[in-house]
């Protein structure tokens, strides 16, 4: 009996693999010249507007044009400026230092009340003093995770206290002895240099190379960009904002002894809400307020600014001080929108 064999099916036949099609490299379109334009107002906004009131400034008020008159503005913003370099610092990483302005204060009168053992005692006190107050709010803010605001808000207040209970609610003021090397620190001068300005802006290139030539530059913008990434990525988080708080005190308290050697004496008055221009110069900088952006040099050219209008102000003579703050703060209301614009128009184009 013969058996029928079953039928053989032919396998199929696999599909063919898709060719798939030859990549093209589509070509980068060209950005245009008011692209161009707008990234770089952007990112150097400050000092286009400084420059633009400034020549303003000059045609209408010869005055403002003269040397004598530059270097007076320069001197005065000497100070802010080394008091906002720490600020900027602080504030890359996130934080927020409200205390500059009362660290300020209370550095100039322990370095007039030290004066009188001596240059370095002069300068060796305040730094010691005002760098303890930042490592007190380095420490609270890092290891007790304490908020800055508060943290720093706290030493505001502990400092001017300090201040008023040392100089007996501010009735005992201490001069600084005349021609003494540390008078001359304050108000001499190399070929017409102030010698805050030459400190000034050593501090400024120094922080320049810090902030972008530096792993420790580099970690502050990581910081203040996430501090739980960074904190994944090994970066020594506690220890980078320890470091920013200090230096911030220690700065503002260098600040406040080149004044004291300034003005011969250590004023009690001195740096109320000078934690607020300092702020305001930072951020009119360029410099972000949630932290991970930011420049040095930006922070120098909002300084400058801040320093120019008031002078403008002082110019007009019209306007008393009443309306001097009401006119610098609309001014800055005015920069800081123009910036945003700049970076939204850059951002859609």
């Amino acid at each position: 009996m013969n058996k029928t064999q079953p039928a053989t099916v032919p396998p199929a036949e696999s599909p063919a693999p898709l060719k798939s099609a030859p990549s093209r490299t589509e070509p980068r379109p060209e950005r245009s010249t008011g692209s161009r334009i707008g990234e770089l107002v952007q990112r150097q906004g400050v000092l286009a507007v400084l420059l633009t009131v400034i020549l303003i400034a000059s045609f209408v008020y010869p005055t403002f044009a003269s040397v004598d008159n530059a270097r007076g503005v320069t001197v005065q913003a000497s100070f802010l400026a080394i008091v906002a370099l720490g600020m900027t610092l602080v504030i890359i990483t996130g934080g927020i230092d409200l205390s500059v302005g009362s660290v300020f204060a209370l550095g100039g009168v322990l370095a007039a009340w030290a004066s009188q053992w001596g240059f370095f005692a002069a300068l060796l006190v305040p730094l010691v003093v005002c760098g303890t107050i930042g490592l007190v709010n380095g420490l609270l803010i890092a290891r007790a995770n304490m908020a800055p605001f508060i943290v720093t808000l706290a030493s505001l207040l502990a400092a001017r206290g300090i201040l008023l209970a040392f100089t007996d609610e501010g009735a005992t003021t201490y001069l600084v002895p005349k021609d003494s090397a540390f008078a001359e620190l304050g108000q001499g001068s190399v070929w017409g240099f102030g010698y805050p300005i030459l400190i000034a802006l050593a501090l400024f290139g120094a922080g320049g190379l810090l902030l972008q030539r530096t792993s420790f530059g580099q970690t502050l913008f990581a910081v203040g960009g996430s501090s739980d990434a960074a904190t994944l990525m090994g970066l020594p988080v506690a220890r980078t904002k320890i470091l920013v708080y200090t230096l911030s005190g220690l700065l503002a308290g260098l600040a406040g002894a080149l004044n004291a050697a300034r003005l011969s004496s250590g004023v009690t008055i001195v740096g109320v809400g000078m934690e607020l221009d300092a702020i305001s110069a930072v951020v009119i900088g360029g410099t972000l307020l949630i932290g991970g952006a930011g420049s040095i040099s930006g922070t120098l050219w909002g300084v400058l600014l801040l320093a120019v209008i008031q002078n403008l102000i002082n110019q007009i003579g019209s306007l008393n001080s009443s309306y001097q703050s009401v006119v610098s703060g609309g001014f800055l209301i005015v920069v800081v929108v123009a910036q945003r614009y700049l970076a939204r128009s850059r951002r859609t184009t």
